[in-house]
């Protein structure tokens, strides 16, 4: 047994606390100065480590030893830390013996030598005081108590055991490729598989209001890890980081030239992403990932990209969830010229977490029928979108054939009209009955409802597909078929003949035409 004192003694019981011996030579550690943490290694029989804290004399130095000898002689292994940075609690790893966690009075540093070098970590922590340490060994995460700011939890630093170096900057570490000057992508551990729940109004607070506390959970799905040596700059920003940098030297920077202006204007920026692959090599996901140097942390949410139309905003909707299995990652770089792979590829396993009430017999048969939905809603929606961009079309080329000047627009108009009365006929089908609902009149589900719905139930569910949403996706397929191609001789065949008449008048150009031709 160890105990630390108020007085400055570490005393070591053999015996179970039968008697004590009194240890108090601490190299470069004041007198009596308070033993705020004592901790018996998880790997050396003989191995103890002590943290002081001496703030109370003024002395606000960082004080960490470590006996080998259970006590009899004492090694100092406070390192590099920071002078100012009073000590308060230390844990060891319970794989990496000289892996070491160190709370300060104003935060938490680390260490993969057993002390020789220290490297604080931030990660979004506060500057306060870490008074404890814990670490829940299941799941490799490190838990911090601190003072006055609550607890605060490091998930999967496992890591940190594969990292040797120190990053200069905002603190972080750096991986054993990439001291050499290679991008590394740290083991991935295996996520599970389930469906989060959504309570109190998706991942908010609800109606609680502010005064209801809560905190974010773990990333879902697979976590990545990685490193890159440093930053994939573009033109544009490598220019103003090395005129930064002259500034700071005191030197005078050039305005650039119209070719650099120019390239940079034309040069499409890197881009970095975690791309994952399934056991066949057919990519799954491409997940965006940050592009400046350091280590960063992102996660995949474990389902297929939707086949939706992108977003111009960047938002991206989901598809369907993988089934468990084999997958891979690896980190790649996009640029102008193409893909570059920065890792080699790290393998994992999507695990079932199998506390599903209803859970599909067969989940690849489930994976099959949702991705025939992911299609079907693909085409739906562009169907939808196309239909709606021609209603818009129809307007806009109303107000051309009006506004031009040496024709006779009544036929025309009357050929708009009969093309809006049969793209009102389309879009009752394909997306709502305006006529029937406006009136909250009975009218039967369009496809884009019924696509909708089996999404909205398949899509958030582990269960099989029901007989309802099976005859649901086989009248809405039956339905696109028909609509798609209606719309299709709408716009290619019959519009587009009007449209070429038009053009050939002069009428005003409209969205949707061909661009005009213009003789040299």
């Amino acid at each position: 047994l160890y105990v630390g004192t108020d007085d400055g003694l570490v005393q070591v019981s053999e015996d179970g606390g039968g008697s004590w011996q009194r240890h108090e030579a601490f190299p470069a550690v004041p007198a009596r100065a308070y033993v705020a943490d004592v901790v018996a290694s998880r790997h050396v029989a003989d191995r103890v480590y002590a943290v002081f804290n001496n703030h109370k004399e003024g002395d606000f130095a960082p004080y960490v030893v470590r006996s080998d000898d259970r006590g009899a002689s004492w090694t100092n292994i406070t390192g590099d830390v920071p002078d100012g940075q009073s000590t308060w609690t230390l844990m060891e790893d319970h794989v990496d013996p000289d892996l070491l966690f160190l709370g300060t009075e104003f935060g938490l540093f680390v260490t993969r030598d057993g002390g020789g070098t220290w490297v604080r970590l931030r990660g979004g922590l506060p500057t306060i005081a870490v008074r404890d340490l814990e670490i829940q060994r299941r799941e490799d995460d490190l838990v911090l108590a601190t003072f006055g700011r609550g607890f605060y939890i490091l998930d999967d630093y496992s890591p940190l055991r594969e990292v040797d170096g120190a990053v200069a900057g905002a603190g972080g570490v750096a991986g054993a490729a990439g001291a050499a000057g290679q991008a590394h992508l740290f083991p991935v551990k295996d996520p599970w598989a389930y469906i989060p729940a959504r309570p109190l109004g998706g991942q908010q607070k609800g109606t609680f209001g502010d005064s209801f506390f809560t905190a974010p959970n773990p990333p879902f799905g697979a976590v990545f890890t990685y490193y890159l040596p440093g930053s994939h700059e573009s033109l544009k920003e490598r220019r103003q980081r090395l005129e930064r940098e002259a500034l700071a030297r005191g030197e005078d920077i050039a305005y650039p030239d119209q070719a650099t202006l120019t390239a940079e204007d034309m040069e499409r920026a890197p881009e970095v992403f975690v791309v994952v692959s399934d056991a066949g090599g057919d990519v799954v996901r491409r997940v965006p990932a940050p592009r400046r140097a350091g280590l960063h942390r992102i996660a995949w949410d474990l389902r297929y990209a939707s086949l939706q139309p992108p977003s111009p905003d960047g938002g991206e909707a989901d598809g369907p969830m993988v089934a468990p299995g084999e997958f891979s990652a690896r980190v790649v770089l996009a640029t102008g010229d193409g893909h570059e792979d920065l890792t080699a590829p790290r393998s994992f396993t999507v695990r079932p977490l199998g506390t599903a009430t209803l859970a599909a017999a067969d989940r690849n048969a489930l994976l099959a029928f949702q991705r025939e939905v992911a299609q079907l809603q693909r085409a739906a929606v562009a169907v939808d979108r196309a239909a709606r961009e021609t209603s818009d079309r129809l307007v806009l080329l109303r107000r051309a054939v009006r506004a031009a000047p040496g024709i006779d627009a009544a036929p025309y108009e009357t050929r708009i009209t009969a093309f809006e009365a049969r793209l009102f006929d389309i879009r009752r089908v394909l997306s709502r009955d305006r006529t029937a609902l406006d009136r909250a009149e009975f009218a039967p589900p369009s496809v884009m409802q019924r696509v909708s719905r089996i999404v909205g139930a398949q899509f958030r569910a582990t269960s099989a597909p029901t007989t309802t949403q099976q005859s649901s996706y086989a009248v809405a397929s039956a339905q696109l078929a028909e609509m798609s191609e209606a719309l299709r001789a709408l716009v290619e065949d019959d519009l587009a003949a009007m449209e070429a008449e038009l053009e050939a008048e002069g009428v005003p150009w409209t969205p949707g035409r061909p661009i005009p031709r213009w003789p040299r």
